[in-house]
């Protein structure tokens, strides 16, 4: 009875927890097997890929390393937009040849990159980029050293395999399509095909672990799914939103060459609507996210910007990121504004905008050739709405007064009390429209073109200042304006 009553109390003795055998290790053989085994061809009769749809300079360089005995194909993302009916803008071969391999066959090729060993074959203003087929093993060649992972980021990886491995190395299935020069099929090992059939964007693995490999993914997918009007996968969304801090461990400079993609590329508005569902536009752009949600107003001027600027793409008119990101960032420039002290009112809208710069750049890199427009243009604001006649012919020939009257105009659709300004501004225009015309002089002359125009760059990369050409006063009055 004693027994049994301690037994009851203090329980009996504790069971040893069961012993967890380790997954058995997929040795390098079995893998690419099993990769292989799930191979689908498609043969030239059941797709829509032509040579004629591809770059003369790609073949060139397919049929070279063929010729000399490698195996090359054509792969990513030229492919994918070949399937989907869309025109590549570039063309890359993955290969069992490696980097050295393939300089010593084309003396118009450069090695690049630390992270990813890469060879770049220069065809005029073309780039064919070639890479080695990427491996999952360390004792494939290059070694253990070849490879270097800190937390799950993958810093250095120039470990090279098979074609099987590096099928599932690339990170949507929509990327891991093969065209073979040989028979002119279309090698597809993850079922990339049937993604594209469904519009479906899937990354190939664990969503968590690849994400944590190299964050820009997540942005990646995000652009992949606004240009491509796919669908995130499920898994991969979810693991989006849980990951997405992480994006802020990539690199500034990084991150804005992403964004640029994001948002230059004539499916801006789109984009951003990917970040903001999946929870990365609150990462990337904390406080503007604030005003955006906070007010109305502010969602529909980052918007209208966007949808400007991918009109502009669509009609094959320049832009650049100075004009974008200082319409975008104006609803958090205004309430920074507000919290300044009545003492800094005169300068308010300067030290806002240095204040808004300074936090930015912190976690996207904006150069200073896109920075300082930035703030010149929001400088220019205040001058354009408490402009004086006697002013207007020295401020209208401010190098970014077009970019600012722009903006101003973007501004009046959402602040109806600025219409009154840019009417009186088309009048100026119209005025100095009309003195050209008396004098000879073009008015669409080079310098007054659109402000997304991008100013000529001298080689360290400062934007370089193009000299005006003077008027000469008209001898006769012009007609006022109507």
């Amino acid at each position: 009875m004693l027994n049994q009553w301690i037994k009851r109390v203090f329980g009996g003795r504790k069971a040893k927890p069961a012993k967890v055998e380790p997954a058995p290790i997929e040795n390098l053989a079995d893998r690419r097997a099993r990769i292989a085994a799930g191979l689908r061809v498609i043969a030239r009769d059941q797709h829509s890929i032509s040579r004629k749809q591809i770059s003369q300079n790609a073949l060139r360089v397919l049929y070279k390393l063929r010729d000399a005995g490698f195996h090359a194909y054509l792969v990513g993302g030229a492919v994918r937009d070949l399937m989907l009916g869309i025109t590549p803008k570039d063309f890359d071969v993955a290969t069992d040849a490696h980097p050295e391999q393939v300089k010593q066959l084309f003396r118009n090729c450069r090695l690049i990159g630390r992270r990813f060993r890469l060879a770049h074959v220069h065809f005029g203003d073309e780039i064919i980029e070639v890479a080695t087929f990427r491996g999952s093993a360390a004792d494939e060649d290059g070694g253990a050293e070849a490879r270097e992972v800190v937390d799950g980021r993958i810093l250095r990886d120039n470990v090279y395999g098979s074609i099987e491995e590096d099928a599932i190395r690339r990170d949507f299935t929509v990327n891991a399509l093969y065209y073979a020069i040989e028979d002119f099929s279309v090698r597809d090992y993850v079922g990339a095909v049937a993604d594209i059939d469904a519009r479906l964007l899937r990354l190939i693995g664990d969503p968590t672990e690849r994400y944590r490999e190299d964050p820009v993914r997540m942005l990646r997918a995000c652009r992949l799914a606004a240009k491509l009007n796919f669908t995130v996968e499920a898994t991969a969304a979810r693991a989006m939103h849980d990951q997405a801090a992480l994006i802020l461990n990539a690199a500034p400079a990084r991150l804005f060459d992403e964004c640029l993609k994001l948002f230059m590329s004539g499916h801006g508005l789109r984009s951003y609507q990917q970040l903001t569902e999946h929870g990365m536009f609150n990462v990337l752009f904390p406080e503007l996210a604030e005003q955006v949600a906070a007010h109305a107003g502010a969602r529909q001027m980052v918007e209208a910007a966007l949808n400007a600027t991918d009109q502009r793409v669509l009609d094959g008119r320049p832009v650049t990121p100075a004009y974008l990101f200082a319409a975008m960032f104006w609803p958090w420039l205004v309430e920074a504004r507000k919290r300044l002290p009545p003492a800094q009112a005169p300068d308010a809208t300067r030290i806002a905008g240095e204040r808004v710069l300074d936090k930015q750049v912190r976690r996207i890199a904006l150069p200073k050739r896109y920075s300082v427009p930035m703030a010149e243009i929001w400088a220019l604001q205040d001058r354009l709405e408490a402009s004086r006649k006697k002013r207007a012919g020295k401020l209208a020939s401010h190098p970014k007064f077009r970019a600012a009257y722009d903006f101003l105009c973007l501004r009046a659709e959402f602040e109806p009390g600025l219409k009154d300004q840019v009417h009186y501004w088309q009048q100026v225009f119209q005025q100095q429209d009309q003195r050209g015309q008396a004098d000879g002089s073009d008015p669409d002359a080079p310098e007054a073109e659109s402000p997304e125009v991008e100013a000529t760059e001298v080689p360290d990369g400062s934007p370089k200042k193009k000299r005006r050409r003077r008027r000469r006063k008209p001898k006769t009055a012009p007609s006022p304006a109507p």
